[in-house]
């Protein structure tokens, strides 16, 4: 007597891409030693999040999408049903053409075509499947890593992407409002002095004045231009010595302000590099960099200095 087939496991088959999509899962933690950093959700507030509702694992993968565009297809068994969630930036989300607001949990069917549209502000949305997405790992993690170049690949038409089975529990609620977004040209990042601040001339430029975030952001980190007219550099952040100096190559992190010789501050992101040889004035505090990851190039940034451990001012 035969065993009866198992019925095809619900996918999404991806139609459309707009922005970059990626895969992302909360990342790889301790590969720094073979230079491979951690990645994962650049949000990583709005990722957890539609984790929760969905009753997944924690560490599920879900799909970060940029400035919207994705169009994909609930594909498997006739009759199948997939639950959804999107977060971070709040865009429309359009299940079967019929458009449910974000921080929603809608049920998709097999043959249903699901859209994320542009966000009404911010960068990065979060589009989560209950079971989260069940792509291979590659040292432990089915984020895709910008810089270093692996994990799953970016989306592009034709990708399917298995639904999986990491789930915890069941959602306890309908869905969330959107968390409220800042004013255009009002985020204020907090950051800590140093540890090499005293390579530039005066590191407190930094927080004088407005930077905007130039068209070369991405994933890696947020290049920052003056918010002026002009688009230069800020003199105070040139080097205070020989410009071609370079550091011996140091440890990184996730919301580390690097100056490069061009005196451009960059704010490392998810996939930043795991060392670096030029000097870093400051570090981002952590729970900002999420706030940072959804800055659209074009958008103004300040930085307010705080002392390490305490949301105190520290001076210039």
């Amino acid at each position: 007597m035969s065993t009866p087939a198992r019925p095809a496991r619900p996918a999404l088959l991806v139609h459309r891409v707009g922005g970059p999509a990626y895969v992302e899962d909360t990342g790889r933690p301790g590969q720094a030693g073979i230079g491979v950093g951690r990645s994962g959700a650049a949000d990583r507030a709005a990722h957890a999040l539609a984790n929760r509702l969905l009753g997944n694992a924690p560490g599920a993968a879900a799909l970060e999408v940029t400035l919207g565009g994705l169009e994909l297809e609930v594909t498997g068994a006739p009759g199948a049903v997939v639950w959804l969630c999107l977060t971070g930036a709040p865009a429309p989300l359009v299940v079967a053409g019929r458009e449910v607001g974000p921080g929603a949990l809608v049920a998709a069917r097999t043959g249903d075509r699901v859209a994320v549209g542009t966000p009404t502000r911010g960068l990065r949305s979060y589009l989560a499947v209950r079971g989260g997405i069940d792509v291979p790992a590659v040292l432990g993690s089915r984020s895709h890593d910008v810089l270093a170049g692996i994990g799953p690949a970016p989306l592009r038409p034709g990708t399917v992407l298995p639904v999986g089975d990491e789930v915890t529990g069941q959602p306890v609620v309908d869905g969330v409002p959107p968390a409220p977004g800042s004013d255009p040209g009002d985020v204020v990042l907090r950051v800590v002095r140093g540890p090499r601040d005293d390579w530039v001339a005066d590191a407190g430029v930094l927080t004088t004045g407005a930077w905007r975030a130039s068209s070369r952001t991405d994933r890696v980190g947020m290049r920052l231009e003056r918010g002026g007219p002009d688009g230069e550099a800020p003199a105070g952040l040139l080097r205070a010595a020989d410009p071609d100096a370079l550091l011996p190559s140091e440890g990184a992190t996730r919301g580390a302000l690097q100056v490069p010789p061009s005196g451009e501050p960059v704010l490392f992101l998810a996939d930043h590099p795991v060392t670096g040889g030029y000097p870093v004035v400051g570090v981002v505090v952590d729970a900002d960099v999420d706030r940072a990851a959804q800055v659209r190039p074009g958008e103004t940034v300040r930085f307010r200095w705080v002392r390490a451990g305490t949301d105190e001012t520290g001076g210039s």
